[in-house]
């Protein structure tokens, strides 16, 4: 949890129980555990009912590997060894190495580890994911010898880097466009300078 929050936090999370118990949901003690986020994080111990939670330095959320660092690393790694490992089962069992046969498998077998809730984890290792396409183009007969650009031209596919920004244009698009009521207008600041063309969706460059 924030260091500068854990005191706003921590009263919130013993709520909890007496809620859950309302609604007959039995929160498994086992699985709970504490994640400390931030440089200055005193590691205040939070308590369920009477159990101490216990702290863990990585926790899989949704699917995806979060640390208390947020450098997603794990989360990258674990997505290559995932991707590559079913690429070599593509590989040891299917015979065919036509770009008809590799690439429709490739991309619904292996890509959806690389682009699942990519949005979130953003990748910082982004040559490790770019490795396991780059492995995939390369066992394609008559490939094998061209660059890698040239092989992606000739399968007609993209960069893992070019896919995670349309996805990323998309998923903004949804949120300006109110797919996302809850969150829309908070992540994101209008323009309202009329200086240049522009139109009623454009947005206010500023850091996150």
């Amino acid at each position: 949890m924030w260091g500068e929050q854990w005191t706003w936090i921590s009263p919130r999370l013993s709520i909890q129980v007496p809620t859950g118990n309302k609604s007959f949901i039995k929160f498994n003690k086992d699985k709970c555990k504490v994640l400390h986020l931030g440089k200055h994080n005193p590691g205040v111990q939070h308590r369920l009912g009477s159990t101490w939670l216990e702290s863990s330095s990585v926790e899989r959320v949704l699917g995806v590997l979060v640390d208390n660092k947020l450098n997603m690393s794990e989360q990258c790694a674990a997505v290559a060894k995932k991707a590559n490992r079913m690429l070599g089962c593509i590989n040891k069992d299917i015979t065919s190495r036509d770009k008809e046969v590799i690439v429709p498998l490739y991309s619904t077998l292996v890509r959806s580890h690389l682009e699942y809730c990519v949005q979130f984890w953003s990748p910082l290792d982004v040559d490790r994911l770019e490795r396991v396409q780059r492995r995939a183009t390369r066992t394609i007969e008559g490939l094998g010898s061209l660059p890698y650009e040239e092989r992606l031209r000739e399968l007609g596919l993209f960069s893992p880097e070019t896919r995670r920004l349309w996805g990323d244009l998309i998923a903004m698009f949804q949120y300006i466009k109110g797919g996302y009521k809850e969150d829309g207008d908070s992540l994101f600041t209008r323009s309202h300078m009329e200086k240049t063309r522009g139109n009623r969706c454009k947005l206010l460059l500023g850091r996150f």
